[in-house]
């Protein structure tokens, strides 16, 4: 799974997710896309997951880029824990999506194997997304 070698702070603020993505909001790579239209969070294990149903599908054929990264630490306090004694201890790690983000790019399979493909990903993410081409949105039945 992907999560940082290493990270100057141990543990992150949770921080606020307002805005669209303007880095990262295009396909940069592929032919077809997996677009975030809706902010949220994505763990390792849900990109792990996308990822995994995406090369499954293709039969390993074509290229696949993941644009997102998981370099934010999630903390959780132990079940049945009293309130303070501090933060958490490191749990997982999660990317921060905004909407507009570029999830996953992929080239060089078949259009209809291509949108079917991000179509079998994109439940396995916890966010609302919508499958891009180049020249404009994929329309999936």
């Amino acid at each position: 799974m992907l999560a940082p070698k290493k990270v100057k702070h141990r543990k992150m603020m949770k921080g606020r997710r307002g805005g669209s993505a303007w880095r990262g909001s295009t396909l940069a790579f592929g032919d077809f896309g997996l677009q975030a239209t809706d902010r949220g969070w994505l763990t390792a294990r849900e990109i792990e997951a996308a990822r995994v149903a995406l090369t499954r599908h293709i039969k390993r054929g074509g290229r696949v880029w993941v644009r997102v990264f998981p370099d934010k630490p999630l903390t959780k306090k132990p079940a049945e824990t009293r309130m303070g004694k501090g933060k958490g201890a490191p749990e997982g790690w999660v990317a921060v999506i905004k909407p507009g983000r570029m999830i996953f790019e992929m080239e060089g399979v078949a259009p209809e194997i291509g949108r079917e493909a991000l179509r079998l990903a994109a439940p396995k993410l916890s966010i609302p997304t919508k499958v891009r081409e180049r020249g404009g949105v994929a329309h999936v039945a």
